[in-house]
């Protein structure tokens, strides 16, 4: 019996980043490769270990049981792999990195991928400005930053690499809205807004009337107007704090479709903002996962 020696680490990458996207074509986005290049890279790995990783069919793709059992042990094998290329080129990698995020994820998600990404990088200067979706876009259109990530529907036509998805849901102080008879009223962000959106398509498709009744440009300032009985709003399930109520079927609500979190990328991109993109994606991307062997989708 031959006993296959340790797989090449592009053929996991591709693995893993096929087995967590759900698709080749997602896939392959991530990694920014050709979807036929991840195909066969994943063939090969399967040639490599003897062992069929994927259930094929016309409109799935499911990992078997052997490639459940690879998960783990691939995200582990590329984070180590990752950190040791990390501490033997953070001496070489210098510059700055200018970065735009919404406000909201910032706050939630992703000071501690960026302090990671300090520590491993310290002759990286990063410049991280917040601001609201629509004028994220704008500034980077414009040259403003080397990195942004936006807020989008899923599949939308604005380009990009997927690094989150967002499940959304309704926040409010009290349990009763829409049992109340008249306009709902709602705290949302200026428009365009994707959670505004969402929210009037769900209330219009529901046959609901509403009106903006608050209206913020920070999540802070959403928060605190719902928590003062102002009206509710459409949040991402992660971002309601424990004194709000997540209102579902059971209280009257609309169902909400999730949403997305995008990277883009400048062009051309220096050393130092490819570093750091591939740290976003690859952080998030543990994070929303988890990075166990046999770990679960956690937010998808």
């Amino acid at each position: 019996m031959t006993i296959p020696g340790p797989p090449d680490l592009d053929l996991l990458r591709s693995f893993v980043a096929t087995a967590d996207a759900g698709s080749l074509t997602r896939g392959a986005e991530r990694l920014r490769l050709a979807q036929p290049t991840v195909s066969l890279q994943i063939k090969r790995l399967e040639a490599q270990l003897g062992r069929r990783l994927f259930d094929r069919g016309p409109r799935h793709l499911a990992l078997t049981a052997a490639g459940e059992m690879l998960l783990g042990y691939a995200r582990r094998i590329l984070s180590l792999s990752d950190e040791v290329q990390a501490r033997l080129n953070e001496a070489e990698v210098e510059g700055s990195v200018r970065l735009g995020t919404p406000e909201d994820f910032a706050t939630t998600h992703l000071a501690g991928v960026l302090a990671r990404f300090a520590e491993g990088y310290p002759r990286v200067a990063l410049e991280v400005t917040t601001d609201l979706t629509l004028n994220l876009l704008e500034r980077f259109r414009s040259g403003e930053f080397d990195l942004v990530l936006i807020k989008r529907e899923p599949a939308g036509p604005v380009a990009g690499t997927r690094v989150w998805r967002e499940s959304l849901v309704w926040a409010a102080a009290r349990d009763d809205w829409f049992g109340r008879d008249g306009p709902l009223p709602l705290v949302v962000s200026p428009h365009p807004c994707v959670y505004r959106r969402r929210a009037m398509q769900a209330l219009d498709a529901a046959g609901r009337g509403w009106r903006v009744a608050y209206t913020s440009t920070s999540l802070a300032g959403a928060q605190a107007a719902v928590r003062a009985g102002l009206g509710l709003a459409v949040l991402p399930r992660d971002m309601v704090p424990p004194d709000l109520a997540v209102l579902d079927q059971a209280q009257g609500a609309p169902d909400l479709r999730a949403t997305e979190v995008a990277l883009m990328t400048a062009e051309p991109l220096a050393r130092p903002a490819a570093r750091l993109a591939e740290h976003v994606i690859r952080s998030l991307e543990r994070s929303r996962t988890g990075a166990e062997p046999g770990g679960q989708r956690q937010n998808d």
